[in-house]
């Protein structure tokens, strides 16, 4: 028998599951009530304060779906309302289906998929935290996909809602739709703040479900998917599109204005041709590069000629 259970003092606490890049942003931290099911048994542990669902564990909030083998709620007593009257001394209420109870954390475990209408991600664990608004995943193949782009790493992906980063640790990438790729040994992305509410001014709009109040537009899981809008990375960093490939040991990229910064052992390419430096700015759009030398060192570059062999007459060699 499928057995579910609704956390009925969930409403009213800030509670969330979060994962991209582009970092990719899953985000359960606002609207109706989380509803977690299991094709096995559940299990309350009171003196740990959780409760564990194992076999095909599912939870759902609004358009957020994550599924696992196994979905570990933790729990603790929730704070009165200003003015209420202070809760009873005894836990007689404290039990899985009590009102005196909140979730404030939950763990996934095993095949762990999180998705929305428009956006996956996996991985082998999870754990959100609801009072940070951040999830932390780990596992092998690891990956986050939405409309706009795919996010991968080898050790560590986070999500931090409340500021829309996403982390990937360990050889992490970013690859846009359109060909553009950012790889580094840590790679921090924010995404752009929805444009929703800018695009409908001065329009009457209908008022915004539950799910998607507040920032739950704003990450690349949320059930609106919104777009990168730069991306740091530190220790071997990569910056390619299909005519430029740029890398250094530190850098930055722009995803509007395609305009990336690079310090440390710069190597900017383009075609055959390589230029060398300390640092540069780099309009990976136009293949424009402005190098700067270290101290004391000149700037390095390899030009390869046209082939004789194979130039037409007007050609310059």
């Amino acid at each position: 028998m499928r057995r579910a259970f609704a956390f009925i003092a969930v409403a009213a606490a800030s509670c969330g599951l979060v994962t991209h890049a582009h970092a990719q942003a899953l985000d359960m931290s606002h609207g109706e009530q989380v509803h977690i099911s299991s094709a096995g048994p559940q299990t309350y542990d009171h003196d740990a304060q959780t409760v564990t669902f194992v076999d095909r564990a599912r939870a759902v909030r609004g358009d957020v779906t994550v599924d696992a083998d196994q979905l570990i709620g933790f729990l603790r007593k929730k704070a009165p309302a200003p003015g209420a009257p202070p809760p009873p001394k005894d836990d007689s209420q404290d039990g899985t289906m009590g009102g005196s109870m909140e979730l404030y954390r939950m763990e996934a475990v095993g095949h762990v998929h999180i998705f929305t209408s428009t956006d996956q991600a996996w991985g082998d664990k999870a754990l959100y935290d609801i009072d940070q608004a951040t999830l932390v995943m780990t596992g092998k193949n690891m990956k986050l996909v939405t409309p706009q782009d795919v996010l991968t790493a080898r050790d560590v992906m986070e999500y931090h809602s409340q500021t829309r980063m996403s982390v990937g640790r360990g050889d992490a990438t970013v690859t846009t739709n359109d060909g553009r790729r950012v790889r580094a040994d840590v790679l921090v992305a924010f995404s752009a703040p929805s444009d929703q509410p800018a695009a409908q001014a001065g329009k009457s709009a209908p008022a915004p479900a539950p799910a998607q109040s507040n920032n739950s537009n704003n990450g690349p899981l949320s059930s609106g998917s919104s777009k990168l809008e730069r991306a740091y990375g530190w220790g071997h960093v990569l910056m390619r599109t299909p005519n430029e490939t740029a890398t250094g040991d530190r850098g930055v990229y722009i995803f509007a204005t395609e305009m990336a910064r690079l310090i440390g052992h710069v190597h900017v390419t383009s075609g055959q041709n390589q230029n060398n430096g300390a640092s540069a700015l780099v309009n990976m759009k136009t293949g424009v590069a402005i190098m700067n030398p270290a101290p004391g060192q000149r700037i390095e570059g390899l030009v390869i000629p046209n082939d004789a062999s194979s130039s037409k007459p007007g050609d310059m060699k």
